[in-house]
């Protein structure tokens, strides 16, 4: 693999400056400052530097001052020096000089896995692979009785040649074994939902996991189809304070053994979680496209060549019949009214603020604003309802309330909700025109707008936090029409729509 610097020469007379850094600059006679790469979380510099004794590229971490400021980042960097480890970032040099101080570690030609998620989460082979390498690095700190303690997406890193890789540990004292292993869990949490569980794992300037009203973290498969039911319940367990953790080699193991079969399940397509009982392969939901680390065994591709030979034809055949119906259910799986259904596509449809509006026939208009939030991409913003005494029918004041969603000319669409909260019940009716944003233009809508069209026609009482919609016919305006809401902690009755996504049918 071919690094940046590298074969880099020696200046003839090296800079030798304090304060402020700046390219070309040659630290202890030895690391050239080539590129400031970013600042890190505690304001250290990253630079990409060169090391010109032994001619290979370099990672310079400094920060200001150096001194007592300093004795935290430098003791860390000389412990984690002594723990080798494939899945560990190599320490190389611990250098104060009073009015700055640096580490020299190994440069890792690559992304963090914060950078790959953002473009979109893993799918759940990619996922395994990383948390296990993340889960070796700990074992081998752990085995030393040091505790890593810095343990999330952005210091977990993944080279173009498919090498996953911990750096930047901490030893302030503060972190015990069991936050490293925990954060594991939240580490796979987030590689598969994108979301990073903050309470349970640490703040970090990411979206925070999806959680219902009373605060409990959504397991990954209610967040994302596809995901195998036991990946999905190790990673509940590892955030789950009630659930003994094991030990970081014992973790290891498991998502050794898991991540092995996960490449055995990703080719016979098997035992994921889905509502609609029809099983989706990894790539239903689009994903980064992750290196995997080298060095898998021959024997599990040998494996999964030969379940892909064998259940070849029945799939083959499964795909050319769903093909030919044009159709959802043409392979025999009819959506269930109720049950969490997978859209078609990974395409979507933009929207604008002036494409969707709250329809509130029988309310007094209070509750319109925030509403373009539903649309902005961003599942920890939304719109929601007021809270109502009662009954979670909005306390008996009306039949419901919803969102009209304008596609500006008829389609057929998946439509993708998630709400704040389970057990909410809703409907998607379909219109052929709108009418006033007034009382009696929405109730207009509400008595017009049939549900005929789509599928399912009702989730009722739904237990998950995400609902699927299928138009069958096309449709230009859409009516997501909520008619009951979840209880609050309060006792009353109340639900957010974070986001609305479609999927082009």
């Amino acid at each position: 693999m071919t690094q940046v610097g590298e074969g880099h020469e020696a200046d003839a007379r090296p800079i030798m400056t304090f304060g402020a850094p700046m390219a070309g600059e040659v630290l202890a006679d030895r690391y050239r400052l080539e590129e400031h790469i970013n600042n890190d979380a505690a304001g250290r510099q990253v630079w990409r530097g060169v090391d010109v004794v032994l001619r290979r590229p370099v990672a310079v971490v400094l920060r200001y001052p150096g001194g007592d400021a300093a004795v935290e980042m430098l003791d860390a960097a000389v412990a984690a020096s002594r723990v080798t480890h494939s899945n560990l970032v190599g320490v190389y040099d611990a250098i104060d000089e009073g009015e700055r101080a640096y580490v020299v570690r190994e440069w890792v030609d690559g992304a963090a896995l914060r950078d790959y998620v953002a473009q979109a989460p893993l799918d759940a082979t990619r996922a395994t692979t990383v948390a296990h390498a993340v889960a070796s690095a700990l074992a081998a700190v752990h085995a030393t009785g040091m505790v890593h303690g810095n343990i999330h997406p952005g210091t977990v890193l993944i080279g173009t040649d498919g090498r996953v890789v911990l750096a930047d540990a901490r030893a302030d004292g503060s972190a015990a074994p069991e936050q490293d292993i925990r954060a594991v869990g939240a580490v796979l949490y987030f590689a598969l939902t994108g979301h990073w569980p903050h309470l349970e794992a640490g703040r970090q300037k990411l979206p925070d996991a999806v959680r219902d009203a009373n605060g409990a973290i959504a397991p990954p498969h209610r967040i994302r189809a596809g995901i195998p039911a036991y990946l999905d319940q190790l990673v509940t367990d590892l955030l789950d304070r009630r659930v003994a953790l094991p030990s970081a080699e014992v973790l290891a193991g498991e998502l050794g053994r898991l991540d092995a079969q996960s490449e055995v399940d990703s080719a016979m397509d098997v035992g994921y979680y889905d509502d609609s009982e029809s099983p989706l392969g990894f790539g239903a939901v689009g994903t980064a496209e992750a290196p995997r680390p080298a060095g898998r065994k021959v024997a599990i591709g040998v494996i999964a060549l030969l379940l892909v030979a064998v259940t070849g034809l029945v799939i083959g055949l499964k795909f050319l019949q769903s093909a030919g119906s044009g159709s959802p259910g043409a392979n025999g799986n009819t959506p269930t009214p109720g049950a969490a259904q997978t859209p078609n596509s990974t395409e979507v449809l933009k929207l604008t603020a002036s494409q969707v509006r709250v329809i509130d026939p029988g309310g007094d208009r209070t509750e319109l604003r925030g509403v373009e939030n539903v649309i902005d991409g961003n599942v920890d913003t939304g719109w929601k309802t007021q809270r109502y005494k009662g009954n979670p029918k909005f306390g008996g004041l009306k039949p419901g309330m919803g969102i009209l969603i304008n596609l500006g000319e008829p389609r057929r669409v998946s439509v993708e909700v998630t709400l704040s909260a389970p057990g909410a019940s809703a409907q998607l009716r379909t219109g052929t025109a709108d009418a006033e944003a007034t009382k009696a233009g929405d109730q207009q809508i509400a008595d017009t707008y049939q549900v005929g069209t789509v599928s399912p026609t009702e989730f009722t009482n739904h237990n998950g936090i995400k609902m699927v919609f299928e138009v069958t016919d096309p449709a230009q305006y859409l009516l997501f029409w909520i008619t009951s809401m979840p209880q609050a902690a309060d006792g009353q009755y109340q639900v957010g729509v974070q986001e609305i996504v479609l999927h082009p049918r």
